[in-house]
């Protein structure tokens, strides 16, 4: 019979959680299963990381010239707003783009980043917290989502004007 790995002692297991799995996923896995749901986990969190990123930066600063033929970048609204005002060939681009970095696999290769000659304690430090933050950042981008999608239904509901409260000088 195949004998079931215990996850409980892998990277990303923190206080006050421990291993953290409601659901059960890793119940009956084996340690290949487990290493392709990290390496998922490791992509999705690094994906979200540049989401959140790329959520929060047009509200600072925009690109010069045009996203296309007579639409300044300027003049595309931020969030999910912008899904309508992107022309469709600008989403065939995304879409390509984004398929050519998955099919490359340059957010799935973990060996990029790594310095060489690196103290084991230090590694072992660094990939935690990008674990950490990938979870952080998939929780951020559903509640930037969550929060704009609300916005558009029911414009005003918080109160709020713009995106980044706590920094009001980025608007003046």
């Amino acid at each position: 019979a195949l004998r079931m790995a215990d996850f409980s002692n892998e990277l990303g297991v923190i206080a006050p959680t421990g291993f953290f799995d409601p659901c059960r996923l890793s119940a009956e896995i084996d340690e290949a299963t487990f290493d392709a749901y990290r390496a998922s986990e490791l992509k999705h969190g690094r994906v979200c990381m540049l989401a959140v990123l790329g959520y929060v930066a047009p509200e600072i600063w925009r690109w010069p010239g045009e996203i296309a033929p007579g639409l300044k970048f300027a003049d595309v609204p931020n969030g999910v707003a912008a899904l309508q005002a992107i022309p469709s060939l600008g989403w065939a681009q995304i879409f390509f783009l984004i398929g050519a970095v998955d099919y490359w696999g340059a957010f799935g290769n973990f060996e990029i980043g790594k310095v060489p000659g690196l103290q084991p304690e230090y590694l072992e430090r660094r990939q935690l917290s990008e674990l950490t933050h990938g979870r952080l950042a998939m929780l951020a981008v559903l509640e930037l989502l969550r929060h704009d999608s609300q916005n558009l239904v029911s414009p005003g509901f918080d109160g709020l004007d713009n995106m980044i409260t706590g920094l009001p000088f980025l608007y003046n």
